[in-house]
């Protein structure tokens, strides 16, 4: 995949740089903040090779790429300069802010960054819970403890990481967020937190709590920073600014956190949990069959990381959650509708979407599945819901629990093990093999799964004229570039105007930025170029106008490129435009007939494709109307 050309036409299609606000990926999703987001071209981002779909919520706008979105976002970040302070907060004050979307938006950003290496570190816990379940490693063993100070340190210092990235996202000093963070779970701190010892601050009580592996208190103490910092600056002569003003904010910041903000924000867990625990106590067993039917929908607006917040507290509060084990047989239904997607349907791209898709779902990453394959066919969607509502209601039944915070999938298993285990795998067998057989039986219908896979055996496929005039033949014309064939087979035309026309439904591959040639792939696989004249790119673009630009999908007859037909011819040039099939290697042989250009006298290309296990013949005709 061209990742320049990818980012370059995203870029271009949301608006240009002047208007993203902010953009940051997760897993599989490039996830923009714009300041007019009619602005973008949602129909051809969603045409773009590499793209597979476009969601818009949360106020955000979401470009779905998958497995590829680090990459992509490498790029895009090199192209927009993204460490540059280009955007200015009062800019962004502007636009009307929602302020559930603009908490989602905060939520999503701070914990993209580094949730792999949460993950990661999650399941590495649960291979340890399984290792010394099953005797195979000591709890003291050397091996044991540093494997497992490697899963753990990233919940224990938690508050770090999540101080460094809502410093980013708040644009205010990382490092002086991360300094309060670390005062916070500093070890004398801790320990006196832990042995209830209270403290005190110039008379004010600083109530004993432990902050390590903590969400909500620094997130709330980076966004009182966020107020402080500027006003600070904004006294603060330049020339000392970088010192004083992290000076002040530790002298008063810290104590402020201690003493106010730091308590209100554990209590703040503290509250969610319980309100989560009495909804769950309520009945396990109907929470788990609602949580585990919607969850892939909430996946789907893209407002699942409110869940991932709530499911960490809930980790550093308890010391468990309940909800982790349900949302894995949500994610394992996706996996299981694809692979019935795969099993049953007769479209050799979509049995190629499908079992990749359900090789990702497998490993938590659902996207794909969702939006190329299940919610596409929307039937598949429909029984994976069912399937994992099921699932959840048994899981949810039994009451397991998961010991640590790590992405629901077949690696995060282990971290379930405890109370109702052997629950927990009846219900992801039932979320996972329910969604397989219903998709199968009741998912695709058989005139769906073959209609992009039956091409009539002797139907041809017609590629019109793509300029009007005289038809001449490639032998005829004065370039031996495009006489001798090397090119590729194809006609020749003698405009009699300046309008180059699509001749077929297919997609641009190819602008040339001098507007003198175009490349147009059809949808049967064509691959035609258009040269309007003879050395015409001396021209540097002079003459020539092009309407529509590489990705584009386009319609037969649909203008492409305006070009000044009689000055070219007075600047000296032969205007004869030639159509080359490029591919027509691809093909077994491509007859051009032109006893009379009256009359119609096809250009016949004849491939030979494999449908179901028979050859046929697919003959693509160029009508050659004078």
């Amino acid at each position: 995949m061209d990742y320049t050309n990818l980012a370059t036409n995203i870029i271009k299609d949301v608006g240009g740089k002047e208007n993203i606000n902010d953009v940051w990926h997760c897993a599989t999703r490039l996830r923009f903040k714009l300041s007019d987001e009619s602005k973008a071209d949602t129909n051809h981002i969603e045409s773009l090779n590499g793209v597979i779909t476009v969601v818009k919520s949360a106020g955000q706008y979401q470009i779905v790429i998958g497995n590829t979105v680090g990459d992509v976002f490498d790029t895009l970040s090199d192209q927009l300069n993204l460490n540059s302070k280009s955007k200015k907060k009062t800019e962004e004050k502007k636009e009307k802010i929602n302020p559930i979307n603009s908490l989602m938006s905060f939520v999503s950003a701070v914990f993209t960054p580094f949730l792999g290496a949460l993950a990661g570190a999650g399941i590495l816990k649960g291979l340890l819970t399984l290792a010394t379940t099953m005797n195979w490693l000591s709890a003291n063993s050397g091996a044991y403890k540093l494997w497992y100070a490697a899963s753990d340190s990233i919940f224990y210092f938690l508050p770090l990481f999540l101080a460094f990235t809502a410093a980013q996202r708040l644009k205010v000093n990382k490092f002086v967020a991360v300094s309060l963070a670390g005062a916070m779970i500093y070890p004398n701190l801790a320990t006196a937190a832990t042995k209830g010892v209270t403290l005190g601050f110039f008379g004010l009580p600083v109530i004993p709590v432990t902050y390590t592996a903590s969400v909500f208190p620094i997130l709330l103490i980076v966004w009182g920073l966020s107020y402080l910092e500027p006003l600070l600056d904004r006294i603060f002569p330049e020339s000392v600014r970088n010192v004083l003003t992290p000076l002040v904010i530790l002298i008063v910041m810290l104590p402020l956190s201690m003493v106010v903000i730091g308590p209100v924000g554990s209590s703040i867990s503290q509250i969610l949990a319980t309100l989560l625990s009495v909804m769950y106590n309520f009945s396990p067993m109907i929470a788990g069959a609602i949580l585990g039917a919607l969850h892939q929908t909430i996946v789907i607006f893209g407002v699942h990381w409110a869940l991932i917040t709530l499911m960490i507290n809930n980790v550093a509060n308890q010391g468990y959650d309940q909800w982790l084990p349900i949302i894995c047989g949500a994610v394992l239904s996706q996996a299981g509708a694809a692979l019935g997607v795969f099993l049953k349907t007769k479209n050799s791209k979509m049995k190629t979407l499908a079992g990749s898709a359900f090789i990702t779902g497998l490993f938590g990453i659902t996207e794909p599945a969702i939006y190329g394959v299940t919610l596409k066919l929307k039937r598949p969607f429909y029984c994976a819901m069912i399937a994992s509502g099921i699932g959840g209601a048994v899981i949810g039944a039994a009451q397991v629990h998961a010991s640590t915070f790590t992405f629901p999938s077949l690696l995060a298993i282990p971290t379930y093990l405890g109370k109702g285990f052997v629950s927990e795998i009846i219900g992801l067998l039932i979320s996972f093999f329910g969604a397989v057989v219903l998709t199968y039986i009741f998912g695709v219908k058989n005139d769906d799964s073959q209609k992009e896979e039956n091409v009539e055996k002797d139907k041809d496929i017609i590629v019109d004229q793509p300029v009007q005039g005289n038809l001449i033949s490639l032998s005829e014309v004065h370039d031996p570039v495009f006489s001798s064939e090397a090119m590729g087979k194809g006609i020749a035309i003698e405009p009699t105007n300046g309008n180059l026309v699509s001749p077929v439904n297919g997609k641009i591959s190819a602008v040339f930025p001098t507007g003198h040639a175009i490349g147009i792939t059809s949808e049967e696989g064509t691959e035609l170029l258009l040269h309007i004249g003879i050395d015409t790119v001396k021209l540097q673009g002079k003459f020539f106008k092009t309407l529509v630009e590489q990705g584009q999908k386009v319609v037969t007859g649909e203008s492409l490129i305006k070009f000044d037909l009689e000055s070219i011819k007075k600047e000296g040039y032969d205007s004869t435009v030639m159509m080359i099939v490029t591919n027509s290697n691809n093909y077994d042989f491509i007859e051009t007939k032109l006893e009379n250009s009256k009359q119609e006298f096809p250009l016949v290309i004849t491939k030979k494709k494999n449908l179901n296990g028979k050859e046929i013949n697919n003959n693509v005709t160029i009508p050659l109307n004078g």
